[in-house]
């Protein structure tokens, strides 16, 4: 009876003290975030208990298991304390962490609530996300090395490796130069400020906007929601426009082949009621001219301002919609074509002159 009582006492007082320790570490976190609303961070450390309570847990069976003889083989002993290390080894790791990850993003939450320049706070959310990139990364490994030096066959090839660790290193540096290439090029951009997650860009000609940064490659979500994985080393080896860079106001453009016989003062009118119906126009700037001449027709430009890159792809597109109708509508004969006959309102002295008309061919014959 006491060979079944003593597990069942060690085990299920170890289960019952990492619950209590759990629950009441989770009201403390619950009444402080209470408290503090300010910052999340003790709200996130919530997110830790699982690994916290696992944790806890083998280690309190751990260090209680050789002292209550609950094993009487020695090998068991041997093969139990291995599995519990190796379970708190994992639990310590993933609640290191949870802890980076909470205390990472509780910064940034308070960063970016306060009144900062949208582009600073773009450029903190992708340092701390590398960041804690970084540190989930040297976690994993130190952990991983850690399990397997608790195998004495692993601690022997340890040792044996070191004398030519320094020809194994040189010979993975140059095996992996594009990867270190790319981790040294993602250290780069998250501290150098060449581009940050939010950003608006255009890279081998589609535009997009920054979607996740990594130590090695980087995602951009496309207008029409695609989503392009470059290598981070392109944005440091290539160029490319970073739209949100200097602020997130913006000119654009829009170009018009007309005839020559526009009215470029009403149209240039027209110009302007236009940006003043729509919303997406910021009122900085505006203009209208003619910027090149062919034989044939003239090529005139629109020029407006918006406030970032989405409202000046809608201002460009309602610009030129509102001036093509209002040109179909009021001035027919501005819109390049071959005219045969003089449109309505038009003097037949602005038709061009016509050469006579090729020969009709002959149809070909119905199969």
């Amino acid at each position: 009876m006491e060979d079944v009582l003593r597990p069942l006492i060690v085990i299920g007082g170890s289960v019952a003290l990492t619950v209590v320790v759990g629950w009441l570490v989770d009201r403390l976190l619950s009444k402080t975030d209470q408290r503090h609303p300010e910052t999340p961070l003790w709200g996130l450390l919530r997110r830790c208990r699982f690994p916290f309570q696992v944790a806890l847990c083998t280690s309190v069976i751990h260090g209680s298991y050789r002292e209550t003889h609950l094993l009487s083989d020695e090998d068991h002993w041997e093969a139990v304390g291995l599995v519990l290390t190796l379970v708190s080894i994992v639990m310590v790791g993933w609640l290191i962490v949870r802890v980076s990850a909470a205390v990472i993003e509780s910064s940034y939450a308070r960063y970016a609530t306060g009144r900062r320049d949208p582009a600073r706070a773009r450029r903190v959310r992708t340092q701390l996300t590398l960041i804690q990139r970084v540190v989930t990364a040297v976690v994993g490994v130190v952990a991983a090395a850690v399990m397997l030096l608790q195998f004495p066959a692993m601690q022997a090839f340890g040792t044996s490796m070191l004398a030519s660790a320094g020809v194994l290193g040189i010979v993975a540096g140059i095996a992996a130069q594009s990867t270190l290439g790319n981790l040294f090029a993602g250290l780069q951009i998250a501290f150098g400020d060449t581009v940050r997650i939010g950003d608006t860009v255009v890279v081998e000609g589609e535009w997009g906007t920054v979607h996740e940064i990594t130590l090695t490659y980087l995602v951009v979500r496309t207008w029409d929601e695609r989503m392009i994985t470059m290598p981070v080393s392109y944005f440091t080896s290539k160029p490319f426009e970073n739209w949100s860079r200097g602020g997130a106001q913006m000119t654009g453009t829009v170009f018009f082949q007309l005839d020559h016989a526009t009215p470029v003062a009403q149209m240039r009118e027209r110009l302007r009621e236009v940006l003043d119906e729509c919303p997406a126009w910021d009122g900085r700037a505006w203009n209208l001219v003619v910027t090149d001449s062919t034989p044939t027709t003239m090529e005139v430009r629109a020029l407006a301002t918006a406030r970032n890159a989405d409202d000046l792809w809608t201002l460009r597109c309602e610009v030129r919609e509102k001036l093509l109708i209002w040109l179909r509508d009021e001035h027919p004969y501005a819109l390049p074509r071959v005219l045969t006959a003089p449109a309505p309102g038009q003097d037949p002295a602005h038709l061009p002159a016509q050469g006579p008309s090729p020969e009709p061919a002959e149809a070909a014959p119905r199969p």
